[in-house]
């Protein structure tokens, strides 16, 4: 009988490290979100294209919107409360409080927008779920980009406005991308999160339209930290918005750098937050045919 060949050695393999594990890894998100660019820009151009399309006006409401909300508040809190900042670096001016509130609510409304919007984001979109091979991931993401672009028609717009009010334009506006950096980490945290979350429970988006409109008054927006008591400042300092709202604000109008330390921190804290909610969001985004 011919000599029968002694069967393989089994290649010894070091064990793959647990999936959820690998989500953790920043460069591994990095290198996944980049490999996807191309399809998240395009997604995020139609979208943006999308918006008013249809209307008479088209994309022109994207600026007539910020216009006349501009327009309002000068009006109502420069004319009829002659309201001042008070401490803010930019002095009391007439105008520029309403100049002040509307750089707040341009960072906000890009976070409102993506919170708003991320718990059914994935539910909206059937089609791409059943598809094994597109990136859901990019969702999100998308929604953060559609924001902050519509955002920059309103930073164009308060620029504008500063110019023609107050006869100045900040020499720190090039600084500009670092106040948004760590607004788009949070948004992009909250909205993988908030987006896988969404599929399993569908009430999450009830709940957060709820919590955006008590944000919106516990962030300073309408009013400067200062004017918070003492005993409730603390509340207010722990919000991530307000080193993001005060970010906007030295950028804009102030001719002030962000706050370095506050914002170091907070953009660590963020990062954090963007690597957790993507993690999630990959780990859990196997199950979402099972659900839909």
């Amino acid at each position: 009988m011919p000599a029968t060949s002694p069967p393989p050695l089994e290649v010894m393999r070091t064990p793959a490290p647990r999936t959820a594990l690998r989500h953790l890894d920043p460069l591994a998100m990095a290198r996944n979100l980049w490999r996807h660019r191309e399809l998240a820009a395009r997604l995020t151009a139609q979208e943006v294209a999308q918006r008013y399309r249809g209307s008479y006006l088209g994309t022109l409401w994207s600026v007539i919107t910020p216009l006349l909300m501009l327009a309002a508040f000068g009006f109502v809190f420069s004319v009829v409360f002659d309201a001042r900042w008070g401490a803010g670096a930019g002095g009391d001016r007439p105008g520029e409080f309403a100049l002040t509130l509307f750089a707040g609510l341009i960072a906000f409304g890009v976070f409102a927008e993506v919170v708003n919007r991320a718990p059914s984001i994935v539910l909206s979109a059937p089609n791409y779920v059943k598809r094994v091979v597109f990136p859901l991931e990019i969702l999100p993401l998308v929604a953060v980009g559609s924001a902050v672009a519509h955002s920059l028609i309103s930073v164009g717009i308060l620029l504008v406005a500063n110019w023609a009010l107050l006869g100045s334009i900040s020499p720190t506006l090039v600084l500009l991308p670092l106040a948004y950096l760590p607004l788009i980490l949070l948004c992009l945290g909250l909205g993988w999160f908030l987006a896988s979350l969404g599929v399993y429970v569908r009430d999450i988006g009830q709940a957060v339209g709820v919590i955006t409109q008590v944000l919106l008054f516990l962030s300073p927006i309408f009013y400067p930290p200062s004017a918070v008591p003492e005993r409730f400042r603390a509340i207010v300092e722990l919000n991530p918005l307000s080193t993001i709202l005060s970010g906007f604000r030295r950028t804009l109008l102030w001719g002030l750098a962000p706050p370095w330390s506050p914002w170091s921190g907070l953009t660590l804290l963020t990062a954090v937050v963007a690597l957790l909610g993507y993690a999630w969001f990959m780990q859990t985004k196997k199950g979402f045919a099972d659900v839909m």
